[in-house]
């Protein structure tokens, strides 16, 4: 009797977990990304029912541009608290410029913007000057890392330009996190559980602006809402997604490192794979 009891516990757990993940479609994610060439996480999450599929899902991966959604979280307390104001100017210096091809990087000295145009650079063009400086103004990276904690989010992290953690950033370069949290950050912004609702509700609206739209983005029907954030550098690419389906809402996270193709182009092995995957998710989802 004691041995049925103890094999009845055990099975419980086992047929709660399989009732939660989608299986099917799980499968077919497995089999395309099998033999890729680099390290990837994925992370699904019906967001009605609260089925998922995680695949390397807890693995920490760079974050590169995703970071900013991140920063935008500390932006967003702080003018919350009253310490910023959304229409706020703020006078740019040559000394903020992040060499590269950003739009505030061709500023010129003493001109100035405000708070919402600079969080509007960062999270729609990916605005590298806009960021590393909204990471200043928003109380510096080791503020916006204990935000993440106080959310639960242990893995994801600032890590440039942030005291004590040179390890880390030797490893995965500006921030880090997991395909799983940050799906989770996201899920928690939709929910409105981030700073308060009417902040997440703000948080939302500017991440459905992303200007780069060619990757997972692509697969989605331009009348969906999207909220979306990608990075990418040579040997990581990754993109998460929040689809706003009427009948089945879900969360997209994929993350690659060490990819052995660093190529630039639109056929990249990271993004061919990346549309493949989103492309199943929203026909398995979007469609029905």
């Amino acid at each position: 009797m004691q041995r049925l009891i103890f094999v009845l516990l055990f099975l419980i757990p086992m047929a709660t977990i399989a009732q939660k993940t989608d299986k099917k479609l799980g499968l077919k994610i497995q089999e395309a990304i099998a033999g890729y060439n680099g390290d990837i996480g994925v992370y699904v999450k019906n967001l009605r029912t609260g089925r998922t599929i995680a695949i390397n899902a807890d693995t920490i991966f760079p974050t590169a541009s995703i970071v900013k959604v991140q920063i935008l979280a500390g932006i967003t307390d702080k003018i919350e608290k009253g310490e910023l104001q959304y229409n706020q100017e703020f006078v740019y210096k040559d000394s903020l410029l992040y060499e590269g091809s950003d739009i505030l990087g061709s500023f010129k000295q003493d001109e100035t913007i405000t708070l919402k145009k600079l969080i509007m650079l960062m999270l729609t063009t990916s605005d590298n000057t806009a960021s590393l400086w909204l990471q200043s103004i928003a109380g510096t990276g080791a503020r916006i890392n204990e935000i993440m904690e106080s959310l639960g989010l242990h893995y994801t992290r600032v890590n440039s330009r942030v005291p004590g953690r040179e390890e880390y950033r030797a490893i995965y370069q500006w921030g880090q996190t997991t395909p799983h949290e940050m799906a989770t950050l996201f899920e928690m912004i939709y929910r409105k559980k981030v700073i308060s609702p009417e902040a997440s509700e703000k948080m939302m609206r500017q991440l459905s602006r992303n200007f780069w739209d060619d990757v997972a983005l692509s697969q989605i029907p331009p009348t969906v809402e999207v909220f979306s954030k990608n990075g990418a550098v040579n040997a990581s690419r990754s993109e998460v997604l929040l689809v706003n389906h009427h009948k089945n809402p879900y969360i997209l996270s994929v993350f690659t490192k060490n990819n052995k193709d660093q190529s630039w182009e639109t056929d990249n092995e990271a993004w061919v794979l990346t549309r493949k995957i989103s492309k199943m998710v929203w026909d398995f989802y979007g469609d029905k």
